[in-house]
């Protein structure tokens, strides 16, 4: 049977972690554009992948994740703090590329499809035609 302790961790982290690279690291090298994805935590709860999307080039993705290196002790330990277990589980930080893949999937798909037909603007009756129809009723 499937504990779901390892998921309740996972999203205690993924709270923590995404919160801390939101508001509280200040280190320049860390992207504004950067987010945390998903987490993933081993069954015995002593390891946790937090996978990091950064947008931008892969110059601010390479330092990105220095600056998540370089913070790893205080996410570890405000990670400690926020998770009432008796073992804290190691964080380590992997890229995630899968919103990059769908916007380059979305590109593509957007490439091939035929141009979109040029919207009407305005509907315009023509002028032989009565706009209302005639009930016998008035004018």
């Amino acid at each position: 049977m499937k504990s779901f302790r390892p998921d309740k961790v996972a999203s205690v982290i993924r709270e923590i972690v995404g919160g801390m690279i939101a508001d509280k690291l200040q280190d320049p090298r860390i992207s504004r554009f950067a987010s945390v994805t998903r987490v993933e935590v081993s069954g015995d709860l002593q390891n946790a992948k937090v996978y990091v999307s950064v947008m931008g080039t892969e110059a601010e993705q390479r330092n990105t994740f220095r600056g998540l290196d370089h913070a790893r002790g205080r996410i570890q330990r405000a990670v400690a703090k926020g998770i009432s277990a008796r073992v804290c589980p190691q964080v380590r930080f992997v890229p995630d590329g899968s919103i990059k893949k769908a916007q380059e999937i979305i590109r593509i798909i957007d490439e091939s499809l035929p141009p979109a037909p040029e919207a009407v603007d305005s509907f315009e009756p023509d002028d032989d035609v009565d706009q209302w129809p005639s009930d016998g009723v008035g004018g």
